[in-house]
């Protein structure tokens, strides 16, 4: 890690916290990987609140409730003055399917498997009984599951996981120093770069995202980009190729 030839990209969280931007320990940072973490930007002196900006609470929320097209309460800014990123996803999420958080968590994060029940309490003296029947593959990209819903029979069809299909996207080559892998699996985020621009070492080509996680993907030389094969909303796999350079 240390390694000053070595180029590595360091998520948002990773160069906030050696920034100071969360405190400082008692006896700082490390002093080499705290340099190399930044990359030449100066670490915060003294107590990260100092040097936030004010903050019109009242113009804040008023804003995000024009965004997101209904009211907020105190928690929810909150949430949003921390992460607007992660609260903008959740609101998006939230205004296209409800509120999930009745949905048992092992049923909402991995699904459920052929035979198995589940009870979601919408509200007092209403819950639903699901049970999932089958599942059959259409061979065009979707999955069609048969279930019960408070015992009658219901039919879906969904789209299948994106990240399957980045299985098929070509992997960059370790030993081809024109190539730019993926250094984890997730989404891309922004693209700055397009073929035929110039960049120098350490200038950022793009953004991925993995569980509220942003990495910038920047270049360990100078060079010109000849080709780039994702674009932003991509979902990829670890070590797919991004960028080759000519």
């Amino acid at each position: 890690v240390l390694d000053p030839a070595r180029e590595i990209d360091f998520p948002e969280s990773v160069v906030s916290l050696f920034k100071g931007e969360l405190g400082t320990p008692a006896h700082g940072f490390p002093a080499e990987l705290q340099r190399k973490v930044l990359k030449g930007q100066a670490p915060l002196a003294g107590r990260p609140g100092e040097t936030m900006a004010p903050v019109d609470l009242a113009a804040e929320q008023a804003k995000v409730e024009q965004q997101t097209g209904r009211p907020l309460s105190q928690p929810e800014l909150a949430s949003y003055l921390m992460y607007p990123k992660v609260f903008r996803d959740f609101a998006e999420h939230q205004a296209r399917y409800g509120d999930v958080s009745a949905v048992p968590s092992t049923a909402f994060f991995y699904g459920l498997r052929e035979g198995e029940e589940v009870w979601v309490e919408l509200e007092r003296g209403k819950t639903l009984v699901i049970q999932l029947l089958g599942r059959a593959d259409t061979g065009d990209g979707h999955t069609k599951l048969f279930f019960e819903l408070n015992g009658q029979p219901r039919l879906i069809k969904v789209a299948q996981d994106g990240v399957q299909a980045a299985h098929s996207h070509p992997q960059a080559d370790p030993d081809n120093p024109h190539h730019v892998g993926a250094p984890m699996p997730g989404m891309v985020s922004t693209v700055a770069v397009k073929p035929g621009q110039a960049v120098a070492k350490g200038d950022t080509l793009l953004t991925l995202e993995a569980m509220k996680m942003e990495v910038a993907v920047k270049a360990e030389r100078d060079g010109v980009i000849r080709e780039v094969l994702v674009s932003s909303g991509k979902r990829i796999a670890n070590k797919d190729l991004l960028v080759v350079f000519a």
